[in-house]
C-alpha cells in the first residue's frame, strides 16, 4: 500500500535541520516520526542516524560525482542524495527501490525538475561504487570524524585513537539496568533466557546487562512494570561509585533525562533525592522516568552555578555532578555530535564545568562524597579539570578513581562494552 509521504525526503529534511540549523537529531526526529507509520519509524531513524554517522564518506563520493554541490534552496536535495547513497552502500534495501523512492523524494520536496539529476547521480554511483569506495580508503574522510576532533583524539590517545574512532563509527550496543527493587541481575537474566533473548552481564557494573541483539523494549519482560531501564553500562558506573545510602540527602545535578536519578533511588529507595537541571523541557523526561518506575524525587529547574536559588541552605551527604560536556564519549549513540560540536566549544564547556564544580562543592557535608562524571573522552573536561580542582581545594581527596598524577577513571567506547565516560570520586575532609 502506497503511503502519503516519502520517507527519504523526511530524512533529508531532518539532516538539514541538524547540519544547517544546528539542532540535535534527538530534538528533530520525534516530531517527524509522528507523521509516519509505526513500521516506518525505525527505517526513518536508521536513514538519519546512518547518514550522519558516515557523512564524510557520502560527501566525498558526491564531490567525485558532481561538478558542484547543490546549495541554497536546493540544499535539502543534496542531503536527499546522501540518503540515497547511504542506502546503496550500507543497507540491504534493493537498489531499484532505493532509486525509485529517492527520486520521488525530489517531488515530495517540491523540486520535480531535479528528479533526473538525482536519478543520474545515483546510477553513476552504482557504476563506480567499487572504485570510489576503494579510493576513499586513502583519504582522511575514511575516519568519518571532523578534523578538529580527529586531531584531539590522536593527541590525547596516541596508542588508542584508532580503536576510539572505530568504536565511534559502530552502532551502539543495547545495555539494560536491572531494577534491584524487583529482581537480582541473575533473576532477570533467567527471565530473558526464558523469553529467548540472549544477554550477558557486565563484568564490573552490578546491574548492567548487554543484549547480544538489540530489540524493542516491548519484548523485554516487565519493561512497563519498571523491572528494567535502557541505560548504557558506563552511565550506570557513576551510581555504583556514588554508593547512595537510605536516609541521606543526595543531589543529582544536571540530572536530565533522569537515568541516574532513578538508579540512585533503586539503590537507596529511602534517600531524599533533589534532582536539578537547567533545561525545563528535558525535566519532563525526568518526571516520566520517575513515574514509570514508581519512584519519588524532588525535581527542580535551576542553574548549577547558583545553588542558593534551588537548594536554599541545604547541605548534601552526596552529590552526583553529571557535568555538561562535549558528549564525545557517546558519538556512536548520537552521531550528530560530530557535526554539531566545534573545537571552540571545548574551552567554553570546561569553563562552565569549573564554575559548577566550585559553586556546589561548599554544598557537600564534611566526609561527604561527590562523583564528578561526564560522557566525554577529552582530557580538558576530565582529568585536567579534576587535577585543577584538587590543586585549588585542599579539603578534597580523590578516592577509588585514579591517582593525583592522573586523576579520575576514563572509560573509552568499546564495541562490547559501555560508552566513553569519565568519573572522579572525591571526599570532603
Amino acid at each position: 500500500m502506497k503511503t502519503a509521504y516519502n520517507l527519504r525526503s523526511i530524512a533529508a529534511q531532518a539532516i538539514s535541520q541538524v547540519l544547517d540549523k544546528g539542532l540535535s537529531l534527538s530534538t528533530v526526529l520525534p516530531g517527524l516520526q509522528k507523521n509516519v507509520s509505526e513500521k516506518d519509524r525505525g527505517l526513518l531513524q536508521e536513514l538519519c542516524f546512518g547518514t550522519l554517522r558516515v557523512l564524510p564518506q557520502l560527501e566525498w563520493c558526491l564531490q567525485q560525482l558532481m561538478a558542484k554541490p547543490l546549495t541554497g534552496k536546493q540544499r535539502t536535495l543534496h542531503y536527499l542524495l546522501m540518503v540515497g547513497l547511504y542506502q546503496l552502500i550500507h543497507t540491504r534495501i534493493p537498489a531499484h527501490a532505493v532509486l525509485a523512492e529517492t527520486v520521488n523524494g525530489a517531488v515530495a520536496l517540491k523540486r520535480p525538475q531535479l528528479k533526473g539529476l538525482i536519478n543520474g547521480v545515483l546510477r553513476q554511483f552504482q557504476r563506480q561504487q567499487e572504485e570510489l569506495l576503494q579510493r576513499m580508503l586513502n583519504n582522511d574522510s575514511r575516519h568519518l570524524h571532523p578534523s578538529w576532533l580527529f586531531n584531539r583524539l590522536k593527541k590525547a590517545y596516541p596508542d588508542d585513537w584508532e580503536n576510539i574512532v572505530d568504536a565511534n563509527n559502530q552502532r551502539p550496543p543495547m545495555w539494560l539496568r536491572v531494577n534491584r527493587l524487583h529482581h537480582t541481575r541473575d533473576e532477570y537474566l533467567h527471565l530473558l533466557n526464558e523469553s529467548q533473548i540472549e544477554a550477558v552481564p557486565h563484568p564490573e557494573y552490578g546491574d548492567a546487562i548487554r543484549l547480544i541483539t538489540p530489540c524493542q523494549v516491548s519484548l523485554l519482560p516487565g519493561f512497563t512494570e519498571g523491572w528494567i531501564t535502557v541505560q548504557d553500562a558506563s552511565a550506570q558506573g557513576s551510581v555504583d561509585l556514588l554508593d547512595p545510602q537510605n536516609g541521606e540527602l543526595i543531589l543529582d545535578l544536571c540530572c536530565a533525562p533522569g537515568g541516574k536519578t532513578t538508579h540512585i533511588l533503586e539503590a537507596a529507595p529511602k534517600a531524599h533525592v533533589l534532582a536539578v537541571d537547567v533545561d525545563e523541557q528535558r525535566l519532563k523526561r525526568v518526571h516520566e522516568n520517575l513515574q514509570r518506575l514508581k519512584l519519588n524525587a524532588e525535581v527542580k529547574q535551576g542553574d548549577g552555578r547558583e545553588p542558593q536559588v534551588w537548594a536554599g541552605d541545604r547541605i548534601f551527604d552526596r552529590i552526583l555532578l553529571d557535568a555538561p560536556c562535549s558528549a564525545t564519549g557517546v558519538i556512536r549513540r548520537h552521531p550528530d555530535i560530530k557535526w554539531l560540536r566545534r573545537d571552540s566549544d571545548i574551552a567554553e564547556l570546561a569553563s562552565l564545568q569549573k564554575e559548577i564544580l566550585h559553586a556546589v562543592w561548599p554544598r557537600l557535608k564534611s566526609k561527604g562524597v561527590m562523583v564528578y562524571a561526564t560522557c566525554s573522552i577529552l582530557p580538558d573536561e576530565n582529568c585536567q579539570q579534576i587535577a585543577s580542582f584538587l590543586e585549588s581545594h585542599q579539603d578534597a581527596t580523590l578516592v577509588e578513581t585514579g591517582t593525583m598524577e592522573k586523576p579520575g577513571r576514563q572509560n573509552l567506547p568499546h564495541a562490547e562494552d559501555g560508552d566513553g565516560f569519565y568519573y572522579a570520586k572525591l571526599i570532603k575532609s
